[in-house]
């Protein structure tokens, strides 16, 4: 049987695993599914169809599921959170249910660390092994690549994509999509560069990084015709680095979507 605290609300029809654990003054709707292991410590809310899967832990004061904050949209049946295994859920976090715009669905991934206050909107997808600094917010409709970092008190606009393994820095604002492994920086954030700490830390070798560092400075930082020709020259020159044409794809569908690519010149 689940170790549930005598002062939890749980309705009729929640799905508790029986190893979970739900703390004092916890509120679970009958729509959700509490997987193995999952630890809510106290005044947690899980509202409606939110899966939260094995080995989470949720901390105090966070609100997961609720409706979004899109006006017209904040109460729909059939809206969905599903939030992956073992990750850190720290105080007061926020993560709202989809809309119908994205198929009524939110998803959080695994092994990710979410700190305090830090909020995911509707309709997001967030990869694996994340990490949102205290205060972070992401718009409705972002995609956070797996091993990205934001920094405290960043935030994300609506419809951005964040590549895999990218970092933001603190305090900075993102209004265009930000190429996998790339850092920004600035209260208006700027392209500054690679990810190389990281990159190294992830057990990349010193010949891969001096690869994707000399790609990037071709398409960012060179002379040779405008963006788009050396990103066409690029999509050939480095067609055998599987890790350059994620960059590249990435690039090329940032140029056809809603918030185009951050480049280190704006």
């Amino acid at each position: 049987m689940a170790k549930i605290h005598p002062s939890a609300v749980i309705e009729s029809g929640a799905q508790i695993a029986d190893s979970a654990q739900i703390g004092p003054f916890c509120f679970i709707s009958s729509k959700a599914k509490i997987g193995e292991n999952v630890r809510l410590l106290a005044r947690v809310t899980v509202y409606g169809d939110t899966t939260i899967g094995e080995g989470t832990i949720v901390f105090p004061g966070a609100c997961l599921g609720t409706g979004p904050q899109d006006h017209g949209n904040e109460f729909q049946e059939n809206a969905k959170l599903i939030i992956g295994k073992h990750n850190v859920i720290r105080e007061n976090v926020t993560m709202h249910a989809g809309t119908p715009k994205e198929h009524l669905t939110t998803v959080v991934g695994d092994n990710g660390m979410f700190m305090v206050n830090s909020h995911i909107a509707h309709d997001c997808v967030v990869g694996n092994n994340v990490i949102m600094t205290n205060n972070a917010v992401i718009g409705g409709h972002v995609h956070v690549g797996d091993g990205a970092i934001l920094g405290g008190n960043s935030a994300v606009h609506q419809f951005c994509r964040i590549g895999r393994k990218a970092m933001i820095g603190g305090l900075s604002g993102v209004t265009r999509d930000v190429i996998p492994f790339g850092i920004v920086t600035g209260d208006r954030g700027k392209l500054r560069g690679l990810n190389v700490i990281g990159l190294k830390r992830s057990g990349f070798d010193e010949s891969t990084v001096k690869a994707i560092t000399r790609a990037y400075m071709f398409l960012f930082k060179g002379k040779e015709g405008t963006f788009e020709e050396r990103l066409k020259i690029a999509r050939e020159k480095y067609k055998d680095n599987d890790m350059i044409m994620e960059q590249v794809q990435f690039i090329e569908e940032a140029l056809q979507g809603k918030r185009n690519i951050m480049t280190a010149e704006i």
